[in-house]
């Protein structure tokens, strides 16, 4: 393959995750109330992260590296937890980044064992925790589609009429397109949004003219990491989901790429996404995990060669060291960015029910694991200081909604399927 159509794949790649990479970031930082400086740098860091990311794991070596045409991206699992991290008085914005570190080496740690560790993982458990995540991310959704929480044109018509013109945009083209059109059809519906946005008044480009041109990314840009116990626990649990998830990836890779996949290779994978979640941290980004959106690309496009990955991960390099870039971003109103982020959540809670229904209907103890760990979960954030009388130490578990839930699957998926004369029945993972 030569290197113009190599390069045409790659930017094909870059387009389809670029949304997804870039809305982690505009949601986190708007949530934890970054000014635009703190917001372009964010932005930028991410985008240079998801490129390293890319590369350490398409990278086939001793250690790391899967060795196939993967794209990472933040994940969107981590998106809930790290709000609530950063918007706790306690915690803050240091325990973020030092909760992924301390997950991201913990992962390194187990990689080496973790196939054994996912029997506690199955479908019912992972899909219970990718629902909690979804629905309690929902409120800041709504919110951004209003206009912001604090804005003082929250709930304007304005801002709800250009919330649902975008949304209709993007479930427009979504309906009538396919393959890659249809796969890009968030960012369609962020660019068309921002434009009518710019018509309407509602579009500030100061953040992009005082941008700098080019910029050096520096560690611990938001301070030296702290290490919080709770905080470690919650980015650890999402961790292992996304483990969880991106196994499913390596493997319809590695059929598409006609590679068979042994425990050495699942854990130099493994491995990738620890270390990048520790580079993410020093550097204040995210924990990064395989982004499936460029899986069916790779079917799509028939082009299964690394080359291209590898040239998507250094065109995100790059664009990590441009500000203006970055910055063009963070000019999207908010309310348009309010209706991407409601069709990105609710495809994350359609997952989530995509992998429960078919275990639901294989047993009533799995539609009791999960009714119970998403209706415990979904409750404690919408209502945490129900256990505010607890200890300190018990309370770690019960003050996260995703953590309290992701736990009672965890223990109610040992009690009904992996003990007791019904084990065998049940059990997913063997």
């Amino acid at each position: 393959m030569n290197i113009m159509k190599s390069t045409t794949l790659a930017i094909q790649h870059l387009l389809a995750m670029y949304a997804g990479a870039i809305l982690v970031p505009l949601i986190i930082g708007s949530a934890i109330g970054f000014d635009s400086t703190q917001m372009t740098y964010l932005v930028a860091i991410d985008i240079m992260m998801c490129g390293i990311a890319t590369l350490l794991q398409v990278y086939s070596g001793k250690f790391i590296g899967i060795g196939l045409p993967v794209v990472l991206g933040c994940t969107f699992t981590a998106v809930s937890p790290i709000i609530a991290i950063g918007t706790n008085p306690e915690q803050g914005i240091t325990a973020i980044y030092g909760s992924i570190i301390a997950s991201g080496v913990i992962v390194i740690i187990i990689a080496g064992f973790f196939g054994k560790l996912v029997k506690f993982f199955p479908p019912v458990v992972t899909g219970s925790v990718v629902s909690i995540i979804g629905i309690s991310l929902l409120p800041v959704a709504l919110n951004n589609m209003a206009g912001g929480q604090g804005a003082a044109d929250f709930a304007s018509g304005s801002n709800v009429a250009l919330a649902f013109i975008t949304l209709a945009i993007i479930l427009v083209v979504y309906r009538f397109s396919t393959g890659f059109i249809r796969a890009i059809s968030i960012l369609i519906g962020l660019v068309s949004g921002t434009v009518i946005g710019i018509l309407m008044g509602k579009v500030d480009f100061t953040p992009v003219s005082e941008a700098d041109t080019l910029h050096m990314v520096q560690p611990f840009y938001f301070g030296m990491p702290t290490f919080d116990i709770a905080s470690i626990l919650t980015m650890t649990l999402v961790a292992m989901v996304s483990l969880v998830e991106s196994t499913g990836v390596y493997f319809a890779l590695s059929d598409i790429c006609k590679k068979k996949l042994d425990s050495k290779d699942l854990a130099r994978g493994y491995r990738s996404e620890g270390l990048a979640s520790v580079i993410g941290g020093l550097f204040n980004a995210f924990p990064y995990t395989t982004f499936s959106q460029n899986v069916g690309l790779v079917r799509m496009s028939g082009a299964k060669e690394r080359k291209v990955i590898y040239i998507t991960g250094a065109m995100l390099v790059a664009l990590g060291f441009l500000p203006k870039v970055a910055a063009l971003t963070t000019i999207i109103p908010t309310s348009v960015l309010g209706a991407a982020m409601l069709a990105m959540f609710g495809m994350v809670i359609t997952q989530g029910m995509g992998m429960l229904v078919p275990v639901m209907n294989e047993s009533a103890e799995n539609a009791m694991i999960a009714a119970v760990a998403v209706g415990l979960g979904v409750g404690v954030s919408i209502v945490p200081e129900i256990f505010a009388a607890l200890p300190k130490g018990i309370a770690i578990i019960t003050s996260n909604g995703i953590v309290c839930g992701s736990v009672t699957a965890i223990l109610l998926n040992v009690l009904f399927n992996m003990i007791g004369p019904n084990r065998k029945k049940h059990v997913v993972y063997k």
